[in-house]
């Protein structure tokens, strides 16, 4: 599943195509997704300007014209595909599941411009979009999540004090939306590996000191995955069809049996499952 920085990815190349244009037409193919496509989708949407196209967590956020606001998550297999009128053979993706042409199948959404459409294909159909006809709806839509690792909000305080008395294990905490919003499978273990903390270890034992390189390496860290286009697992491209880069820079992600990166440890990358999750992390400096 995209994780914060390729979502950032996705919206900084699809902000660049759509911001300003003019939704001229909506096709709905299969209304069939995680939640039904609403039935008022396409008078949403027809006619409207986008303003722009935000981002919170891990879901885009189209600004429309009308001051009203879709949500879109991607899921598992979502993928926007942009094609264009002039040349049909250009076709440009996003998604951990991407391809260099414009499946068949499971195309749910297109969205007709003057010069492209935008199309959301979605073969396990986890993704969803959602409608909220004010700021007020879409702000009450995230009420329960945390702060993002780049809010003021996410800092040594907030994370110590979250902290007191928690006896899960700290990288649970990381993947819960409740706790930092945007965080995932990938970047909690590098996250980690940079803050020397085992992924183990309970959130009540750490230090004042941990709380703070969990807060400086959440930012560095997914700053770095956003500059680098983001990981390319599974092919995920952004809107123009690049390739991440971040996965070259891996620490312990899907490294299992590799030496340590550290300078001087002697340590060797182990795999674990927690909580149904892959965990990666060096069994010497980590502690």
């Amino acid at each position: 599943m995209p994780e914060l920085p390729e979502v950032e990815v996705v919206r900084q190349s699809l902000d660049k195509k759509i911001k300003q244009k003019k939704v001229k037409k909506v096709i709905i193919r299969n209304r069939n997704l995680r939640f039904k496509i609403p039935f008022n989708f396409k008078s949403f949407f027809n006619g409207k300007k986008i303003i722009k196209v935000d981002r919170f967590s891990k879901y885009l956020i189209f600004h429309l014209s009308n001051k009203t606001f879709c949500l879109l998550h991607l899921g598992m297999s979502g993928t926007i595909h942009i094609i264009y009128k002039k040349n049909k053979n250009l076709i440009t993706n996003a998604s951990f599941y991407s391809l260099p042409y414009l499946p068949k199948n499971h195309n749910h959404v297109e969205l007709i411009f003057e010069k492209f459409r935008v199309v959301y294909n979605d073969p396990r159909r986890f993704g969803f979009f959602q409608i909220f006809d004010n700021y007020n709806f879409l702000k009450k839509r995230f009420t329960k999540y945390g702060p993002e690792p780049f809010y003021k909000k996410f800092n040594t305080r907030y994370v110590f004090n979250f902290f007191k008395k928690k006896r899960k294990n700290i990288k649970n905490f990381l993947l819960d939306q409740n706790f930092v919003s945007g965080i995932g499978n990938i970047y909690a273990s590098e996250i980690l590996f940079f803050c020397k903390i085992n992924p183990f270890k309970k959130a009540y034992s750490l230090k004042k000191k941990d709380c703070k390189n969990i807060v400086t390496y959440s930012k560095k860290v997914l700053t770095r995955a956003i500059k680098e286009g983001g990981s390319s697992i599974r092919d995920f491209k952004n809107i123009s069809g690049k390739t991440g880069n971040f996965q070259k820079n891996f620490r312990v992600y899907e490294r299992k049996g590799s030496y340590c990166k550290r300078y001087k440890c002697l340590g060797t990358i182990k795999k674990k499952t927690i909580s149904n999750r892959s965990t990666f992390f060096c069994n010497k400096c980590q502690k």
